[in-house]
């Protein structure tokens, strides 16, 4: 059937007959009948709807009639293909409401039953007060700078200019590894770290060294036998107690917010000279306490400052010690407890809380980085 008829035989295209026509549509009705699932509809719809199917290659053959069969043979063949597609479209309505209600009753969720919620714990506030601090002096130019836990006792009190009668180094208030004689002992404060960084490092230093220390103290409410301490140590040409001042309203600035004003209160250390006791005012009552019957602050006791820390200049004894020229060379060093400033920053009245690992208090700090 390569060219028009101009004698219309029905014979020669039996396929478009209304019998044949009529037979492909009970077919692809039969198969969309027996579809269980929309995989198996979408192989009939391909196989009775697709450019392939039955009922498209029958559509194919109407060009080849004559005019007078053409309307008549295309309305069938179209109504037959409508008819196919009709049957397609409900069976898959179907289908997909049966999936649909299957899949809510098999994934339905009760929303009355109890819910088991994994709970968000928080970093430790110390490690985190620990890393803003190393990143305030990092800021500022500083290495950060560690050292071991168990000291040699000539680090940790020998070249600090700490006398060897001085009762510090007794065993009511140091751990000894061993015995007293041992030599070794559980590093008093972070101190020693600095006397590393000057035997090791090249002049000029400017280093912070937050660490774990260790006393024989009771745990209580304001004591630990373990805690963690921050200290910073500069060594250089012409430094004066001018940069620690100014360093260290930085610092507090950091800590406590803009416009706390600190003091230096005279004071000793064996490895500073002069030393002195770095206050802060109390970021509560600011002052107004003081003298004030009318206004009393617990924070600060009326007293209108806290005491923060310790600091000074570098004793040139430690210097020597280290091998570093106290003509030439000037430093200053300060040290303040990083659980303190804890207490001071976020209101903590009870160092225990810090130690006994109650997620109830970590909680409360979060995630924070």
């Amino acid at each position: 059937m390569s060219g028009p008829n101009t004698t219309f035989d029905p014979k020669q295209v039996s396929v478009l007959s209304a019998e044949a026509v009529a037979a492909m549509v009970r077919e692809a009705s039969d198969a969309i009948a027996v579809a269980q699932d929309l995989a198996s509809l979408k192989e009939v719809r391909i196989a009775h709807a697709g450019d392939r199917s039955p009922l498209a290659l029958a559509n194919r053959e109407i060009g080849a009639l004559p005019p007078a069969a053409k309307a008549e043979v295309g309305k069938r063949v179209g109504e037959a293909r409508a008819a196919v597609k009709t049957a397609l479209d409900d069976r898959q309505d179907a289908l997909e409401l049966e999936r649909d209600e299957r899949v809510l009753a098999e994934e339905s969720i009760d929303v009355t039953l109890p819910v088991v919620r994994e709970t968000v714990g928080g970093r430790h506030p110390l490690t985190t007060l620990m890393e803003r601090v190393c990143d305030v002096f990092v800021a500022m130019g500083y290495d950060i700078a560690e050292g071991p836990e168990a000291e040699a006792e000539w680090v940790n009190f020998d070249a600090l200019n700490v006398p060897r009668d001085h009762p510090v180094r007794t065993m009511q208030d140091t751990f000894y590894v061993t015995s007293q004689e041992s030599g070794v002992v559980l590093r008093t404060q972070t101190s020693p770290i600095q006397i590393r960084a000057m035997l090791e490092r090249p002049l000029p230093i400017y280093v912070v060294a937050p660490g774990r220390v260790f006393r024989t103290d009771e745990l209580d409410a304001t004591h630990t036998p373990v805690f963690h301490q921050v200290e910073g140590l500069a060594v250089d040409e012409n430094i004066t107690m001018g940069d620690l001042k100014g360093t260290l309203d930085h610092f507090a600035e950091a800590m406590f917010g803009q416009g706390i004003v600190t003091r230096l209160r005279p004071s000793y250390f064996p490895f500073t000279e002069p030393s002195a006791e770095l206050d802060v005012q109390c970021f509560v009552c600011r002052g107004a306490s003081v003298g004030n019957a009318d206004r009393p602050c617990r924070t600060c006791g009326s007293e209108g400052w806290i005491e923060w820390g310790g600091c000074g200049m570098v004793n040139p004894r430690v210097l020597r010690a280290v091998g570093i020229d106290p003509e030439r060379y000037r430093g200053f060093a300060f040290g303040m407890g990083i659980e303190r400033t804890l207490m001071f920053r976020n209101g903590v009245t009870d160092m225990r809380d810090m130690v006994e690992g109650d997620v109830r208090f970590t909680r409360a700090f979060g995630l924070e980085s």
